[in-house]
């Protein structure tokens, strides 16, 4: 027996909790899915802070100048404006759900500045603004009788109209009906149904051998909209972030691009300051072009990092703007006054996805997307820092004004989904190939699908991909559905998509670089795909 709701919110990040308390607060009953607890999103991570116009030194037009620059061609012009006009709003309403901002000692807000910003105009909590960006809403939806947290469930599949209609369920138009998922505490699947369903499950971090990621950025939220025949844009532009601290484990503790913004200096082991031979920005040009300044720098020298050098400001100073950053590598016996701080590139952000328009909406009706694993074309071929959280709270805004108008005007239908069924499958006792297809999965996309690309690596890739491939659908047919599973078999999916995408683009542009192909196209257009 199904349960049912209004809307099905599948994640907890910022986007997911902003949607899940406009939707309740209009009077409809939610259900928010998140496969681990509810704090736990890539939203938490997030130090720098959320890029918006609110000084009167500053106006939207210098913003979306910065953010088509850093776009490189690829920004659809319409999205940048319309997302970036609803910025001051949008921090008006974080602040009144209770994210107190950073100020300066005369009570004005405290202004960041990040690479490829003319102006300063981030907003932060010292450096930490994510994690009280999440508290905010989390305290919000435990206050609201409206919305059921489902912690521990793993959104398995849609379930959309057509595939109602392949087991003789009725006719109906095609549009998501619900949602199958796994509670991960009874290892049941169950059945949830609802009128409207967002994605909202970040980003695809974990593909990558090193990336900055929590263990939760699968790509769960793209792999279950591409099975459903929603159509998937622009997954070759994989951010690196320029500056994860320099570890013997996968895990990447990011050094905030703020660090920059703020006056440190990136060196290479000569101790040359380096940035100024690749852009005249120096050490504050696009995240793109110092990711493969500081690649180029190690490969020159074989060295393993770089440096990042801030010693030039006091620690009272430091640790007042910087205390999450400070204390984690004091910790590492990295003093920042006088120490300098090893940094490489590490897998950071995906500026394709699920395509929408300004609304939130896919091309599957009823079914909406929003934040990372989305693409609404501000972002093009290259995110500007901090613009990703302003993207995730304005668009599910609009996305939340769409969907209670969708649910006003949707027809009444009473009808009973179909149950999951595992037949006669059987739990397995292989779970080594799993970890084993894990492990190549993260290796091949770090050495064949970095920072600097080639067909023929690319190629290579692509044939190890469709092995897993093969190998984990097999397993998925055939034994008990886990966590474990599910994680993987999306995930290669999405290395698939990314593979793909990048062999589509003949052209070098923003996150995308290949020898093969330097230069750049005289028009823009964005690589697509669709499930067939």
């Amino acid at each position: 027996m199904s349960k049912f709701y209004d809307a099905i919110v599948i994640g907890s990040g910022i986007a997911g909790l902003s949607f899940a308390l406009k939707i309740a607060e209009a009077g409809h009953r939610v259900a928010v899915i998140t496969k681990k607890n509810s704090a736990d999103s890539n939203t938490n991570y997030a130090q720098g802070g959320i890029a918006a116009v609110t000084s009167q030194t500053d106006d939207v037009e210098m913003h979306v100048a910065d953010t088509l620059d850093a776009g490189d061609g690829l920004c659809n012009e319409q999205a940048v404006r319309e997302i970036l006009k609803d910025g001051a709003a949008s921090i008006e309403e974080l602040a009144g759900r209770g994210v107190a901002f950073s100020q300066l000692d005369d009570g004005r807000v405290s202004l960041g500045k990040e690479g490829g910003h003319s102006k300063r105009r981030i907003l932060h909590v010292k450096d930490v603004t994510g994690k009280a960006i999440e508290q905010a809403l989390i305290h919000g939806i435990t206050n609201s009788d409206n919305i059921e947290v489902l912690e521990h469930h793993f959104a398995i599949e849609l379930i959309t109209a057509s595939k109602v209609r392949e087991v003789g369920e009725g006719k109906l138009s095609d549009k998501v009906l619900g949602v199958y998922a796994l509670n991960s505490k009874t290892d049941e699947v169950e059945t949830y149904a609802a009128s409207a369903v967002l994605l909202a499950t970040g980003g695809i971090g974990q593909v990558y051998q090193f990336s900055t990621n929590p263990s939760i950025a699968t790509g769960d939220g793209i792999a279950m909209a591409y099975r459903a025949g929603v159509e998937v844009r622009n997954m070759e532009f994989i951010q690196f972030h320029p500056t994860a601290l320099y570890a013997n484990d996968s895990d990447r503790f990011l050094i905030s691009e703020a660090v920059r913004g703020e006056g440190a200096i990136l060196r290479n082991f000569a101790g040359e300051a380096f940035m100024e031979r690749y852009d005249r920005r120096k050490d504050l040009a696009p995240r793109d072009i110092v990711a493969r300044a500081i690649d180029s720098e190690m490969k020159k020298s074989g060295a393993p990092h770089v440096w990042l050098d801030v010693r030039g400001e006091s620690a009272e100073v430091i640790r007042d703007r910087f205390p999450n950053i400070y204390g984690h590598c004091e910790a590492l016996g990295i003093h920042l006054e006088k120490d300098m701080i090893p940094v490489v590139p590490a897998a950071h952000y995906l500026c394709g996805g699920v395509k929408t328009n300004l609304n939130s909406e896919t091309s599957l009706k009823g079914l909406y997307a929003c934040g990372e694993v989305a693409c609404t074309g501000l972002h093009g071929a290259n995110r500007l820092a901090s613009n990703s959280l302003l993207e995730a709270v304005v668009m599910a805004t609009r996305g939340a004004d769409a969907l209670i108008q969708y649910l006003a005007e949707a027809e009444s239908e009473s009808f009973e989904l179909p149950e999951w069924k595992d037949g006669d499958l059987r739990d397995s006792d292989e779970r080594v190939i799993l970890s084993h297809n894990l492990d190549e999965l993260k290796r091949t996309l770090w050495d064949y699908v970095g920072i600097v690309r080639t067909t023929k690596r690319l190629q290579r890739a692509r044939t190890r991909i469709q092995n897993l491939e093969r190998e984990i659908n097999e397993y998925y047919w055939n034994f008990k559905v886990d966590e474990s599973l599910l994680q993987l078999r999306n995930m290669i999916l999405v290395a698939s998509l990314i593979i793909d995408c990048a062999l589509l683009r003949k052209e070098s542009r923003g996150l995308h670089y290949t020898l093969d192909y330097p230069n750049k196209l005289e028009t823009s257009a964005d690589t697509t795909v669709v499930k067939q």
